[in-house]
């Protein structure tokens, strides 16, 4: 949560090049400004803005490359089909997404623009890219059908643009969108094993069930989508959700014999 408080702070006071300070109160809760309190325990916080430009040494698919120092980079608030590795053949989409992002970085230096959380659990930096002609790499690829939004809170920069270019580029079938990997699966058709890749489950949702960790939508047919109640209130109520057809987007797990989604943003949730 304190991660999530610093990031809006960030995106809505346009602090890029001022000073930030937090500190707790006598509850603990921590607070932030852009001037010290002399009576509280404050501490200064570093803001890197990013205006360094980098080289980009390799493009391993259309989400990831590394700099020229060595630095692995996965891209921000976006998802693109995978590339043929090893044993596994490539999605649909992903050779061509790969292949756009090598062409635009060709000659261009790019600069990284840095969220809540720097780094994943595999040591990717995390970041949006912009290049040396300010243009914004994620919201390019999504807007092309190159991409789909996947976002991962606290990591919330540029969410509006996103699922407006997301919206966009399916409206008018362009890239993923008109593959047929990508068209919506009926839950009364899922398989009884995972889909292997990021996929659309449509259905009806029957029931919302809480427990302590998460808010579990129910569709007819057993599946169900999970959502992390430190992030619930990103979403609107979902007691809203109940008796509607929904759509859910990510990947699949499967727990006990039954299939579910875990939804981290409302994005990855549509009406129909």
């Amino acid at each position: 949560m304190v991660r999530v408080l610093l990031a809006l702070w960030l995106v809505l006071s346009g602090l890029a090049n001022a000073d930030v300070y937090q500190w707790q109160d006598a509850n603990g809760k921590a607070h932030f400004s852009d001037r010290a309190y002399p009576d509280a325990q404050v501490k200064k916080l570093a803001i890197k803005p990013g205006y360094d430009f980098f080289r980009v040494k390799t493009v391993y698919d259309g989400d990831t490359v590394v700099l020229e120092d060595g630095r692995k980079i996965r891209l921000l608030g976006i998802n693109t089909p995978e590339v043929q590795h090893r044993d596994k053949l490539a999605d649909a989409g992903g050779e061509d997404a790969k292949r756009w992002l090598q062409n635009k970085l060709q000659n261009s230096r790019v600069r990284l623009e840095l969220a809540a959380e720097k780094t994943d659990k595999y040591g990717r930096t995390l970041a949006h890219l912009f290049t040396d002609s300010k243009e914004h790499i994620n919201l390019q690829l999504v807007a092309a059908g190159l991409a789909e939004v996947s976002i991962y809170p606290p990591n919330l920069l540029y969410v509006a643009e996103l699922v407006k270019a997301e919206e966009q580029a399916e409206k008018a079938r362009l890239g993923i969108w008109q593959q047929a990997q990508y068209q919506p699966i009926a839950v009364a058709s899922l398989a009884a094993e995972p889909h292997p890749g990021w996929v659309r489950v449509i259905g009806k949702v029957s029931n919302v069930r809480s427990t302590r960790k998460s808010v579990y939508l129910e569709f007819s047919g057993g599946f169900q989508a999970r959502i992390e109640q430190q992030w619930l209130a990103l979403f609107p109520d979902v007691n809203e959700y109940i008796d509607k057809t929904v759509e859910v987007r990510g990947w699949l797990n499967k727990n006990k014999g039954q299939l579910s989604m875990l939804i981290r943003h409302p994005s990855a949730i549509k009406m129909r």
